[in-house]
């Protein structure tokens, strides 16, 4: 099968290399513009354009998938099917309609649950013990179309949002790769969602990592594991922007954001509900540190202190 392959971050990886793998054809990688970085603004390469690099596969970059010039593009590459993974870009009708045997999406949920842009950070918030890939046909809307496939994945207890990402990504390529496999045969009976099931996983953004030092322990811990790497879950100590980097949480009562004990591995701060324990952060101006190393280096740091 002629498979044009739509993807941009570290999570489609996987999938492009596992279908690169495959006996069938991938004609092309779609992916995101390079985006300038760092200090001198130079544009980097998305990772899936590092990889389709080094297999020998064209990349398209447009910034406009509706363009007369793109929709040349598509028909003369002639799709038999487009795989999507975190791409970044909803696929209009013009290039949907286009391959015969439809678009496909990796999705990191449980479909109908997590629809939406962020469902592996949102799941882990949310305190759910499990998650999931589903592959999907693509239709119009957002994340509604029909599931090909779906595998269960447990989440750990301490598992952040990178980490789990990374499993999801693995899962996801080798369900792609077998959902096209049945495709190919017509052995995939759809099935279609239930609106009525249906959760959303919004776009992150920087102030959902703002920690409210009034909500439980446990949900403040879940918070710093699912910001993790961005936006991080963060707060204020003496007026800098101090961010959590990982985080247990435990028994013990105090004022909200009043850090209680220094004393141990970690840095004790009270909640609405128990205690979090800090056992990596990293305050502005500053480089990642354990907290051990933290309580060492802030001389003016005290029991009784607020976060805030």
């Amino acid at each position: 099968m002629r498979i044009l392959f739509a993807g941009t971050p570290d999570f489609a990886v996987p999938s492009l290399e596992a279908l690169c793998d495959s006996p069938h054809e991938v004609i092309a990688l779609l992916s995101r513009p390079d985006r300038p970085r760092g200090r001198s603004r130079k544009p980097v390469w998305p990772e899936t354009k590092k990889v389709a690099a080094e297999r020998g596969v064209p990349v398209f970059q447009p910034q406009d998938l509706k363009t007369p010039e793109f929709q040349e593009t598509l028909k003369a590459l002639s799709p038999d099917l487009i795989a999507v993974a975190a791409y970044g870009k909803i696929l209009p009708a013009t290039v949907l309609d286009v391959p015969p045997f439809g678009c496909v999406n990796v999705h990191a949920s449980l479909l109908p649950s997590y629809r939406g842009a962020a469902p592996i950070n949102w799941a882990i918030a949310k305190g759910e013990k499990k998650t999931g890939v589903t592959i999907m046909h693509i239709d119009e809307e957002l994340d509604t179309g029909d599931i090909l496939a779906q595998r269960e994945v447990q989440i750990g207890d301490e598992e952040t949002a990178e980490e789990l990402s990374e499993r999801l990504s693995l899962e996801g390529a080798q369900l792609l790769l077998q959902t096209i496999d049945r495709i190919a045969k017509n052995e995939i009976s759809p099935v279609k969602q239930d609106p009525a099931a249906a959760t959303y996983a919004p776009l992150l953004s920087r102030k959902d990592g703002r920690v409210d030092w009034n909500r439980d322990a446990e949900k403040i811990k879940n918070l710093v594991r699912a910001m993790t790497p961005w936006p991080s879950a963060h707060t204020t100590l003496g007026g800098k922007n101090l961010k959590i980097l990982r985080a247990l949480s435990g028994p013990g009562e105090g004022r909200p954001g009043e850090i209680v004990s220094l004393r141990g591995e970690s840095l004790d701060v009270a909640t609405g509900n128990g205690i979090l324990q800090i056992l990596s952060l990293q305050i502005e101006g500053a480089r990642k540190m354990d907290a051990p190393e933290f309580k060492r280096g802030k001389k003016d740091l005290r029991e009784g202190q607020f976060m805030i």
